[in-house]
């Protein structure tokens, strides 16, 4: 008789948010894989830094994957087999000794308003506080037109809609899929159409970290679903090739639809100045089969068409947190 395999230890966050993620891939892996799973709680250098109420916009751009980088020094000594991440915090370089083994069925990546009064972000009054950690959120919030105060807000999503509940601030702004996750919904007031605000490229979707060398890649794979891995390499293209980070105001948005041959992939995709005043924002659609591609070409178009000439994020000083 063969041993039983040892638990697959799963790393993740201590949040909420990133201790349900990652029970929905230990959940995968037992139903799919039939493997017993150990979740292994790690602190991170951006859990540090919200805990002291630091805003993500002022820390260094060597700071990108903030959330990440504790995971990954766990993959890497031992500590765990698997890291759960939130795929938009993966910074865009590869690593060479790991992988992104899976990225499981998507969410909705949509960004949600969560406003006093059950109000819209339409029909929250000129100079209303809305509050998000996002330079991406907030050019594309000015880029309405609304007249709203912007203020920077960082903490768990408890934290944050508390803060319009005790009447801080007008509204929020959050990732739908986030809510979604730890059974919130019901607190969202309006689902933004990605018309008024594109999200942020890989939202709502997750990436499951193995080593590289490591027998238990090619088992994670089934774990895999095709389309929002598609829809998410070409977003992170658009990143990559606009050489964006956690700092820039740049969103993107793929989805399979169906062309005339076909499917086929249409990405959607904006640039920023932080104030939200100038923007480039572009559309492309291509095969399946080359997600980069076709989000590296789309974002050279953009460069090509000014996205470059944006002003830095430096140049507009980062909303203040109340």
């Amino acid at each position: 008789m063969s041993p039983t395999p040892a638990p697959v230890r799963i790393g993740t966050r201590r949040s909420l948010l990133a201790t349900t993620q990652a029970g929905h891939v230990a959940d995968l892996v037992r139903s799919r894989l039939g493997r017993e799973v150990e979740l292994v709680e790690i602190t991170t250098d951006g859990d540090r830094t919200q805990a002291q109420g630091t805003p993500l916009s002022t820390l260094p751009a060597s700071s990108t994957g903030v959330f990440v980088g504790a995971l990954r020094e766990a993959l890497r000594d031992g500590r765990v087999d698997v890291a759960v991440h939130s795929l938009k915090d993966l910074p865009t370089q590869p690593e060479d000794d790991l992988v992104v083994a899976a990225i499981p069925t998507r969410e909705d990546p949509r960004d949600v308003v969560v406003a006093r009064d059950g109000l819209t972000l339409g029909e929250l009054p000129v100079g209303s506080r809305v509050g998000t950690g996002s330079p991406r959120r907030v050019a594309q919030l000015h880029a309405l037109g609304l007249g709203l105060e912007v203020v920077g807000v960082r903490g768990n999503v408890d934290s944050r809609i508390g803060k319009v509940r005790d009447g801080q601030l007008d509204g929020v702004v959050l990732a739908r899929a986030g809510l979604a996750r730890i059974d919130r919904l019901a607190d969202a007031t309006e689902v933004l159409d990605p018309l008024q605000m594109l999200p942020a490229p890989g939202q709502g979707a997750l990436a499951v970290e193995c080593r590289a060398d490591d027998a238990l890649a090619a088992e994670l794979r089934t774990l895999d679903h095709a389309p929002s891995r598609a829809a998410v390499e070409a977003e992170r293209a658009v990143l990559a090739t606009l050489e964006g980070g956690c700092s820039a105001a740049i969103g993107a948005l793929a989805e399979v639809v169906e062309g005339e041959e076909g499917e086929e992939l249409w990405v959607r995709a904006i640039a920023l100045s932080p104030d939200g005043g100038l923007s480039v924002r572009m559309s492309a659609s291509g095969a399946l089969d080359d997600p980069a591609g076709l989000g590296a070409r789309l974002a050279a178009e953009m460069l090509a068409d000014g996205a470059a000439e944006l002003d830095p994020p430096g140049d507009v000083p980062p909303p203040v947190t109340p």
